[in-house]
């Protein structure tokens, strides 16, 4: 495939060619926008007005697809408003009343020191406590939790891919977020992880939209 000097705004290829002008190109997928020659001529020099250094292509197109992270799910999650913590020696009566005032379906189970022995979840109320008949105000939160190993986590720049991959390999629907010291900061769901890559990709489209139709001398810009 021949190319041209953004420097000079010269192509280099015979002037019957047509020219293609790489988009985005990853693992997974590739887009090229197709160029008469006259047009190419024409996004050579004003592509060498630009400040934008058109052999460093690659490497800004790079950070369009930069991975989403957890820090940008916990933007779109209900929990970073609200107490998501419920104490292990609570009833399970307490927990219930938390699932329905704040319209949740997961809660992070603590000791009486704050910290995180286990997760409760509506399902663990239906499958523990209703189908058995069992007492909800009786029932203290620790027998019907998660515990121990049991436990999923993720980390606050672990990407949303890894966390999906996770949710699906358990079937789990929530994931606490955890520091490097293991302390809890906060909870995401399957939903504010589907929010997010539904932000990226309108991202990404806009970012590509706006270079191909030349706003701008660098990605995204107006």
């Amino acid at each position: 495939l021949s190319s041209f000097d953004i420097e000079k705004g010269e192509l280099l290829y015979p002037q019957s060619r047509p020219l293609y002008i790489p988009l985005e190109r990853n693992s997974t997928t590739t887009m090229f926008t197709r160029f008469s020659a006259s047009a190419g001529r024409v996004a050579a020099r004003s592509l060498a007005t630009r400040s934008v250094v058109v052999p460093n292509m690659a490497r800004s197109l790079s950070t369009v697809g930069d991975a989403a992270t957890i820090s940008d799910a916990l933007k779109f999650s209900g929990y970073s408003d609200i107490d998501f913590t419920i104490k292990e020696s609570a009833p399970v009566y307490d927990a219930v009343q938390k699932f329905a005032a704040y319209n949740i379906g997961c809660l992070v189970v603590t000791d009486e020191a704050g910290n995180m022995t286990g997760i409760v979840s509506e399902r663990d109320y239906i499958s523990k406590i209703a189908l058995l008949g069992r007492t909800s105000k009786e029932t203290p939160v620790k027998e019907i939790s998660t515990q121990g190993a049991n436990i999923v986590t993720a980390v606050v720049d672990e990407t949303v891919d890894s966390c999906m991959a996770k949710m699906m390999a358990k079937g789990i629907r929530h994931l606490p977020i955890v520091d490097n010291d293991k302390t809890v900061v906060g909870m995401i769901s399957i939903k504010d992880l589907v929010a997010t890559v539904v932000k990226e990709k309108e991202d990404t489209i806009k970012v590509l939209s706006d270079f191909a139709l030349g706003k701008g001398g660098h990605y995204g810009s107006e």
